[in-house]
Order: structure tokens, then sequence, then C-alpha cells
């Protein structure tokens, strides 16, 4: 299969984009092309992919990105087999496009890959006047109604499922951990792994960072917003913590091996608590004990397998207390590490489900293929159309569930 992978949001080096799906798709033998923001976020597309540079939306600044999206998928749309969208602002890019595509020539089979709760998530996003969120979040949920009526979709949280009428495939965000055992945790450095935020615990990162120094070390590994930056420039300048800003995603997760604990300090927020944060998963597969805050997946992983301890939502010296302790017992440190190990190898394993990843999308290729063949047998000789083979599945392609007016 051709596959077009298309993000305006995400970073183009996305663990769950390019280092789970495309790695899966190409480990398969598929081609990838990669559309996403390469340029607006300093780095170049990796040599084995195709990749395809678009503006990047963020904030209240997303036109220029739509419009991108509009044009690549009107030019690109013909020619792949699966069109695999990360962003739920691509949704508004489709209107038209899809019904151009139909009339003119092939089109793919359409999925959506949903990654967080949207409607959730606007409560979260400063550039969002407070008044317009309530009639914002009513938009979003009527936008996912359908979407799933037009589009395939992939969630990436079971609880996501509950967002919408029919039942989805969940491919969710696992780790993959390292093949060979990773060192035991030290005692005099812990790592943050991911965004940074006020809602995701950045400044209460800052203070627990002071409260530790100089015995223990925080690391800070990740992209920050505008509305922390300037304070973890400031603490990084004056010693308080290593903050490294982004790093690519084997670059970040080498930097987790003989980390006395992994910190997620996520507060208590709508989008947080369906969601199970990466970062606790990857702390388990590299053997890294984790401290985090109670939101419900994450605590919920931490107590089942016993690989770390749970503190309170915004307390800095109880996050500091839960260091300390797994710094001072040797032991605990080498339990909680091992058996968040454990869990991640048998159960979390990215692994185990990227087989199924990418068979959901070559059986949604074949469907539509088969419907296909059965409306041209009905409707008799058709419009000549684009028909190769990729994988062993013949294209050309309709798109059924397509049908309403405007898209």
């Amino acid at each position: 299969m051709r596959i077009l992978v298309v993000t305006v949001v995400h970073h183009p080096e996305d663990a769950r984009i390019l280092h789970r799906e495309i790695a899966a798709l190409r480990e398969r033998g598929h081609h990838v092309v990669y559309a996403a923001p390469f340029a607006a976020r300093g780095t170049t597309p990796r040599p084995y992919v195709e990749g395809v540079d678009l503006p990047r939306a963020a904030g209240r600044d997303r036109g220029a990105a739509l419009r991108a999206a509009r044009a690549l998928l009107a030019e690109r749309g013909p020619a792949v087999d699966v069109v695999l969208l990360h962003d739920p602002e691509l949704l508004l890019a489709l209107p038209g496009t899809l019904r151009r595509l139909r009339r003119t020539g092939p089109v793919p089979v359409t999925v959506w890959d949903v990654h967080e709760d949207t409607a959730a998530a606007l409560v979260m996003k400063s550039w969002v006047p407070r008044l317009l969120r309530p009639p914002l979040r009513g938009a979003v949920r009527t936008v996912e109604r359908l979407a799933e009526r037009r589009l395939r979709l992939l969630l990436a949280e079971y609880a996501y499922q509950d967002r919408f009428r029919m039942r989805h495939p969940v491919v969710p965000n696992l780790a993959t951990p390292p093949a060979d055992p990773p060192p035991p945790p030290g005692d005099d450095r812990v790592v943050y792994l991911g965004q940074l935020s006020r809602a995701r615990g950045a400044l209460d990162l800052i203070a627990m960072a002071r409260l530790l120094a100089p015995a223990v070390r925080v690391e800070a590994i990740g992209a920050a917003d505008p509305d922390v930056r300037d304070a973890l420039a400031a603490a990084d300048r004056e010693g308080v913590l290593r903050w490294s800003g982004f790093l690519p995603n084997d670059r970040a997760l080498a930097r987790l091996s003989g980390a006395l604990a992994g910190l997620s300090l996520l507060h208590d927020q709508p989008n947080y608590r369906h969601s199970r944060p990466t970062k606790v998963v990857e702390y388990m597969a590299h053997g890294v004990p984790v401290v985090t805050t109670p939101t419900p997946l994450a605590a919920e992983l931490v107590e089942r397998h016993g690989c770390g301890l749970v503190v309170p939502y915004g307390d800095p010296p109880a996050a500091a207390d839960a260091v300390r302790r797994l710094a001072g017992d040797a032991g605990l440190r080498l339990r909680t590490a091992r058996l968040g190990r454990e869990a991640a190898v048998s159960e979390l394993n990215w692994l185990h489900r990227a087989a199924e990843f990418v068979d959901r999308l070559e059986e949604w290729v074949k469907e539509e293929t088969a419907g296909a063949a059965v409306t041209a047998d009905a409707a008799g000789p058709a419009p000549s159309r684009r028909s190769t083979a990729y994988g062993g599945v013949e294209q050309g392609t309709e798109f059924p569930y397509d049908r309403v007016e405007g898209t």
C-alpha cells in the first residue's frame, strides 16, 4: 500500500506517529508519504520516509496549515491507498475534497487517528476565549459524530469509545521495551519526558527540583508551552534543573535508563482523566520507577503493577518526598523498576500490537476494493481508474460512507 500520513499539529518526531505507526507500516513493506510541519519545528524528514513539509497549526494561526493540507489531499489523494489523519483540525480540510476526488478518480481509505479528547482539551487552550469554550465543545462533538459516519476511526484509548456511537478499533499508546535489560535505577537523577505546560505540571516540576537540589538532579526533556518557557529557562540557568528542550524520541528515551524515577505530574484536567500518559509506560519499559499524580489510568498502572508511587495533585513537597523515599530505599527502587519492566514487556508492549494496526489498514483497503468492485459490476462499465497493486491488494476504491452533501 501507499499511505499518506498527515499532521499539522504534532511534532514530526511524534512517537506514536513516526516511531510506532510509520515504523510498523514500513516493517510490513508499505510506502509512506509523511506530511508534517518539518521546517516549522526545525527538523527534516527521516531518510526512510518521503517527507512533505506543511505549515504548523498553532494557537489561532491555523488557516495556512489547513489550506496547505487541503491542497495536499487534492494532489496526493488519488495516488495513495490510505490517508491517515492525526489532527481533528484536518477534518476541516475534508469538505469538498473527497467529493471532488470521487468524481475525478480513486478515493483513498481515509482514517482519523483520535489521539485525545478534543472537546475536553479545549478548556486548557489559553488561546480559546472562555466564552467560546462551551459552544466549541458542542461543535467538536458534532464534528466527531459526522466524522465517524464518513471516515474510519482509530482510537488511542479505550475510554474514547464513549464519545462515539459506533465501536472503533483501539490502537493504544504502548512502548517498545529495549531488547537488552536496562541498568538498575540510580539514586541521584529523576527524569520528566514529554510536553511541558502548567497543566502537565511544569511549574510543580521546578518547585520540586528546588526541594531536591543538590542531592537529586531533575532533568526535563521536551518542548515547552509559552506559559512555562521562561520559568524553565530561568531554572535551567540557575542550575535548579536541566531542561534540554525537545529531543528526538530515540535520544530522549536513551536518557531514561539508570534514572532514579520518571515523573508524571499532570493536573486534574478532563482531557487527562481518560488518557494513559505514554511517558509512564515508557518509564516502565526502561526499568525506571514511576512517580505520578493520581490521574486514573496512570494511578491504575502504578497500583496494579507496583511500579512506583502516587502523589497528590499540585503538591511538589509530596513529589519530592516520594523521590527521597526511592533514593533512600534501594530495595523499593529495584523492586518497582523490575515490576514495571516486566509489565511493560508482557502487557504494554507495542511490538505485540503493531501487526494489528497494519492489519486493520490492510483490511479496510480490501473492504473498499471489494465494495468498489460490486458497485462497478452493478453500474456497468466505469471510467478508467488507477488500478495498481500494492501488497497484493488491487486498488481503485470508492468511498461509500462519504455520501453526505458538502463532503
